[in-house]
């Protein structure tokens, strides 16, 4: 089997502005790589780069060609291990480039299968779950309108970006026009932890499901001050980037939430699940704002989760890319009719 890879770089325009805690963006620079078979089999894999986690679409695609040559030298895509381990050795850190590649040839393994990718897992469509969809920062009036919004197009679960001084004005704001839906909130390392203790004694009065991490990551024991006096479960997301973290964790958290674009591939994704659960963590799957190139297919995990935070290309004003369909917030893995992670160009 001959091998031919390449990668190219483009801006997504957001719906609305996206704003958290940390800062507002606009557009989402994504990297998209292909690696395409002499017989036309072609997988896609996305980047979604977080300069939070060190990394810009400018390092991600200075790497990709070394990537890439570690999978041309190998030649065999279904050697996803040593693939793996070789593109670790070649560059250790920069996850998302790795995830990109990750990605590409885990759809290019399906689609040779003819299978779609859950499948190749071994895994129960029916068990899938609905991803919530997020409420970003803004003027609380504003933020009531997107919470319309997201009910109109069929959302029964939101998560709710916090980090201001009107936090629980903005959460009850929103529970007053989305009574019924499942509903948590995600402080982006925004609060102290005493000040986190306070607001979620106050915000527990909302029935919210969880607070997403709510101290900084650089504070651990901060985490388990929250952890262990907080009202409400905590999830870890930016104290959670990869396997060797679960461990770290576990006794100041209730959920952990893996993100592809921190860990650096499917692989690594669901060795982190399975960790999680062995020491007695609820799993989460989150993204960056994303296409369809990297969410379709991390949708293919949600059977193997307690919730899923995959709503990036729905974030999108377009996205170049299809994926699985996810009419409503539901993930719909049993109504994917292609091999593969479901990923093609609209």
């Amino acid at each position: 089997m001959t091998l031919a890879t390449d990668f190219e770089r483009r801006s997504l325009p957001l719906e609305y502005p996206f704003t958290i805690a940390r800062g507002t963006q606009t557009e989402s620079a994504v990297v998209t790589v292909r690696v395409e078979a002499d017989d036309g089999t072609i997988g896609v894999g996305g980047a979604a780069p977080s300069s939070h986690y060190g990394e810009t679409v400018d390092t991600v695609t200075a790497v990709l060609p070394d990537l890439l040559a570690v999978v041309e030298d190998v030649g065999d895509p279904h050697q996803l291990e040593r693939i793996e381990r070789r593109m670790r050795e070649t560059v250790r850190r920069n996850p998302a480039a790795r995830c990109a590649v990750s990605i590409a040839l885990h759809d290019f393994v399906a689609k040779r299968l003819d299978l779609p990718l859950y499948r190749y897992w071994g895994l129960d469509p029916s068990e899938s779950l609905e991803t919530s969809y997020t409420i970003g920062l803004d003027d609380t009036e504003t933020m009531r309108e997107k919470t319309e919004t997201a009910l109109d197009r069929g959302f029964s679960t939101l998560k709710v970006k916090l980090g201001t001084d009107r936090d629980v004005e903005i959460v009850e704001t929103i529970r007053s026009v989305a009574p019924d839906v499942s509903l948590f909130v995600d402080a982006n390392e925004a609060w102290t932890p005493r000040e986190a203790v306070r607001k979620i004694d106050r915000l527990a009065a909302y029935d919210l499901a969880f607070v997403e991490q709510p101290v900084p990551a650089e504070d651990p024991a901060g985490l388990r001050y929250v952890y262990e006096r907080a009202a409400l479960p905590i999830a870890a997301d930016e104290s959670c980037e990869t396997l060797s973290d679960i461990p770290q964790i576990a006794d100041r958290c209730d959920i952990a939430n893996l993100k592809l674009m921190k860990c650096g591939g499917l692989r690594e994704a669901k060795r982190m699940i399975h960790a999680a659960r062995a020491h007695g963590l609820e799993v989460m799957c989150g993204c960056m704002t994303e296409s369809n190139a990297s969410i379709a297919a991390a949708c293919h995990l949600a059977p193997l989760l307690d919730y899923a935070d995959l709503d990036g290309s729905l974030l999108l004003a377009e996205d170049p890319y299809d994926g699985v369909p996810m009419s409503g917030g539901e993930i719909d893995l049993a109504g994917l009719d292609r091999a593969g992670t479901g990923a093609v160009t609209e």
